[in-house]
């Protein structure tokens, strides 16, 4: 009886451990439905229930009890996904060593950040919010879904996702540790050298422990177990293709070097980040499986990103390659569906392959392609809805839907949409400028290390 207790009492705690994550039913009429991956659908209605798309049709009848949306006039396309944010995040860099894949943006999660909602407000729904760039191996990623208006962090990770992981060469890695901390990489061989050097040490520690688990099976086996390493732990999780490379990156020759890293070692899942001179290698990518995730026609605000073009996405996306545009940067991840018109512009995409660069592509990157980013029935109901084409100057998202629910009303929402916070509160009228803002954001939180006095003894 007493175990029985035990057992009850435990597995009440662990329910209450889990996040709790609300699920919506609606009925959206009327509108012209952007699938993605099926074409366009004229005066057509979208049903969800219980958080998922149950059917998706013309004159479909409400269930008791559903709220309906009149879309009429209006598109309805896949919530858009970034695939390179920074958002909903207290921490980004641990630029402390190279190698840091212990450390997880998993705890470090925060609700409270409006710019989830101003992402709302763009038609996001889903973010890959990543550490950053100092490190040539950095820490592990968290995929999360916009629920704002949770208090409760848990309730923003989209529960089984794929893990991902944040690799980076070129300046950011070298200027952190070879000029910030005097130590190896202080160059883009050294670079390649500790990541190197970190996977052959992952591989010997999986094999001890192989060897260790075979050995004690053994009658009379009394060997001690081998040393226990979290870092390598997750270092082994990448070669056995259990957690998606996600690797910063700008130069054609640095992005070649990663490609063969990766033959090397056997890792077959990596996704280039900014990648701007992948329109250089693109058959390359494209004959190895790797993905891109690039700017629009964002580049030359540093030396080693001084050399792109706006033709690389189309470029990219001609070549097989399946490849999506990211923001990186709080204010972008706003207008995603402006950056992808560009590539109408720079390229001559159509309509469905613009659009796929903000939806289906960028969720294929994350591992999440059969849950999101799309618009079919049994995917999760994740949803905007667009005054004028998305891909038009002129579209602007009225309503964002995630698992059903509306979390974006452009014509109903109060004006200060802040959790907690006195409305009547007096706020800061001055604004600051920082170093780093011409910048892509990926290394948010370690200028302390490009303002240490070493760093500035090594830049005389």
């Amino acid at each position: 009886m007493k175990k029985l207790f035990v057992l009850l009492f435990s597995s009440f705690i662990l329910l209450g451990a889990m996040a709790q994550v609300d699920k919506g039913n609606l009925l959206i009429k009327n509108g012209t439905v952007i699938t993605i991956t099926k074409g366009n659908l004229e005066q057509t209605d979208v049903l969800i229930k219980d958080g998922k798309i149950a059917q998706i049709g013309k004159n479909i009848t409400a269930p008791a009890g559903i709220k309906t949306v009149d879309a009429s006039g209006h598109f309805v396309m896949p919530g858009i996904i970034d695939a390179h944010s920074h958002i909903a995040l207290d921490g980004i860099n641990e630029g402390t060593n190279p190698i840091t894949p212990e450390v997880n943006e998993s705890d470090v999660i925060n609700p409270f950040q409006i710019g989830i909602y101003r992402a709302l407000g763009g038609g996001i729904t889903t973010v890959h919010a990543m550490h950053g760039s100092a490190n040539a191996i950095g820490g592990q990623c968290e995929t999360i879904k916009l629920r704002y208006g949770t208090f409760d962090p848990e309730v923003l990770k989209m529960d089984g996702a794929p893990r991902t992981i944040k690799f980076a060469l070129g300046e950011n890695p070298t200027r952190s540790h070879g000029e910030g901390s005097g130590i190896v990489p202080r160059t883009r061989m050294g670079v390649e050298f500790v990541i190197r050097q970190a996977f052959t040490e992952a591989k010997e520690y999986s094999e001890k422990w192989n060897q260790y688990n075979k050995a004690k099976l053994v009658k009379g086996f009394r060997g001690a177990p081998p040393t226990y390493s979290y870092r390598h732990e997750v270092l082994s999780d990448i070669l056995n293709d259990k957690i998606i490379v996600h690797c910063h990156s700008y130069r054609a020759d640095e992005i070649y070097m990663m490609l063969k890293v990766c033959k090397d070692f056997g890792i077959k899942r990596i996704v280039f980040q900014h990648v701007n001179e992948g329109f250089k290698v693109a058959p390359e990518l494209a004959a190895q499986g790797a993905m891109a995730s690039v700017f629009s026609d964002w580049w030359a605000y540093k030396f080693e990103v001084y050399y792109s073009t706006a033709y690389n996405a189309a470029i990219l996306a001609k070549n097989g390659v399946v490849t999506s545009i990211n923001s990186d940067d709080g204010e972008m991840m706003r207008h995603l569906y402006h950056e992808a018109g560009k590539t109408q512009k720079y390229g001559g995409l159509s309509d469905e392959e613009a659009l796929a660069l903000i939806t289906i592509n960028p969720a294929k990157q994350l591992g999440i392609e059969n849950r999101v980013g799309s618009l079919e029935v049994g995917k999760e109901a994740d949803i905007a809805i667009f005054k004028n084409h998305p891909l038009s100057i002129y579209g602007v998202p009225m309503f964002t839907i995630v698992d059903g629910i509306i979390r974006f009303d452009r014509e109903k929402d109060p004006d200060d949409m802040r959790l907690m916070v006195d409305p009547k509160q007096a706020i800061e009228t001055a604004t600051f400028r920082d170093k780093l803002s011409d910048q892509d954001h990926c290394m948010e939180g370690a200028e302390f290390i490009l303002d240490s006095e070493l760093f500035n003894a090594n830049k005389k």
